[in-house]
């Protein structure tokens, strides 16, 4: 019988297999170049490493972006802050106004450094320490030097302070359960907070005097109104928490 062309039967010669086999080869070995890999070496496992590696770098060098410097020159103004408030006895009204530039440059920094981070991506651990540390240093630190000085009720100190350090500690026991979000109340009682102990540091009288007093009355009352709501975010926040684990136990046992 007369043999018929292998090529025409649908088939292959050994040659051409071998041909094909080639060029199949040489074809991945050159994708696995182009992608950056080595043949023998899944390209998937080196790209993911790489990438890895590329992240640790860029969270490694993102430490010192202007959010976290920000935050650094508002733990130095601090000391700087209550040495320029104690001048003097603290009562010198140029020593005041220095005292009161510190504070302002720190209330305002404080504005900007979190925007930074949340629009840039500049979020960082130590950023997420360092920032609230530094909110409240400031604060107390004001706080603490104008009732010192005579020039606020303790009461009032203890108030505000009392209630920062309850929601910072709050925020951790519920951390398990999720994050308790700043409020739009939150926010204005920190803005009326710092505008209110801006006044008192300033010397100021007459009627910028009684002034102050009907400003700090309103950062105490949003103060405690906004500390309960975190409160009740809490009770709420843990018990949709305990309930999502008991249903995923139920469905699990199932």
């Amino acid at each position: 019988m007369t043999g018929v062309p292998a090529s025409a039967a649908g088939g292959s010669s050994p040659a051409g297999a071998a041909g094909k086999a080639g060029a199949v080869s040489s074809s991945k070995a050159a994708g696995l170049k182009a992608e950056g890999a080595e043949p023998g070496v899944p390209g998937g496992a080196k790209s993911a490493r790489g990438g890895k590696i590329a992240a640790a770098a860029v969270n490694q060098a993102s430490v010192w972006n202007i959010a976290n410097l920000l935050t650094m020159l508002r733990l130095v103004l601090v000391p700087a802050f209550v040495a320029l408030m104690l001048a003097d006895g603290g009562y010198d009204p140029a020593w005041r106004s220095l005292a009161w530039a510190a504070f302002a440059i720190a209330m305002i920094t404080d504005l900007f450094d979190g925007h930074l981070a949340r629009t840039y991506n500049l979020v960082t651990d130590f950023g997420k320490i360092a920032d609230p540390i530094a909110d409240k240093a400031i604060m107390g630190a004001a706080l603490i030097c104008l009732s010192a000085l005579g020039d606020l009720p303790w009461w009032v100190t203890g108030v505000i302070l009392g209630r920062e350090l309850g929601i910072t500690l709050l925020r951790f026991i519920v951390i398990r359960y999720g994050v308790i979000p700043a409020s739009r109340g939150g926010k204005l009682k920190t803005l009326i907070q710092g505008v209110a102990v801006g006044m008192y540091i300033l010397a100021l009288t007459g009627w910028l005097a009684t002034l102050r007093w009907w400003v700090m009355a309103a950062a105490v009352v949003l103060t405690v109104v906004t500390g309960l709501d975190y409160v009740r975010q809490a009770i709420v926040l843990r018990r949709q928490g305990i309930a999502e684990r008991e249903a995923a136990l139920e469905e699990t046992e199932a």
